[in-house]
């Protein structure tokens, strides 16, 4: 019998979601589990993703959509992107794997860029064995409920905010 994977939550307005999920990826992958790495509402920027995809263990896949704020998205993106989203989920629900990492999928679900309940379902319904790692700025309660880890990302202070410094490529993307 497999190991009863759980369900891990990095959530809120601090640094470091992406870092922690990516973080347990390539321990998954170093010590040979299936490690698929989802991205939601993301650009091509993440460079950890470069030496992540490197692995013969690790596939990463992306939903296939504009990439910008949803408050600059016009309706026709907006739809462009939910439909993404779900195929992109629908996707995740097929994997065989050990680990799966649905980066920023809380976001579509609170800006209503996703099907909600598809999302419910996928975390209620899960196989077993898998490890799953969501991430995102504000969970519905949901989500902190159906975890069996969650852990919130406080920003106490942010380089940006208190000295105008803007995200450095291979730091904070």
């Amino acid at each position: 019998m497999s190991e009863r994977g759980l369900v891990h939550l990095y959530y809120g307005d601090g640094k470091g979601k992406t870092t922690a999920a990516m973080g347990l990826a390539a321990r998954a992958a170093g010590s040979g589990k299936r490690v698929v790495i989802a991205e939601f509402l993301k650009g091509d920027r993440s460079c950890e993703l470069a030496t992540l995809g490197l692995s013969d263990n690790v596939t990463i896949m992306k939903a296939d959509c504009p990439i910008k704020f949803s408050f600059r998205m016009t309706d026709e993106e907006k739809e462009r992107t939910r439909l993404a989203n779900d195929e992109l989920l629908a996707r995740l629900a097929q994997c065989d794997c050990d680990l799966i990492v649905a980066d920023e999928a809380i976001n579509p679900y609170r800006l209503d860029l996703i099907d909600r309940q598809a999302l419910k379902d996928f975390v209620v319904n899960k196989p077993e064995s898998i490890e799953l790692v969501l991430t995102g700025r504000q969970p519905e309660d949901f989500f902190i409920e159906h975890a069996d880890y969650a852990t919130e990302m406080m920003c106490r202070k942010h380089p940006y905010r208190e000295q105008g410094i803007k995200a450095r490529r291979g730091i904070e993307f």
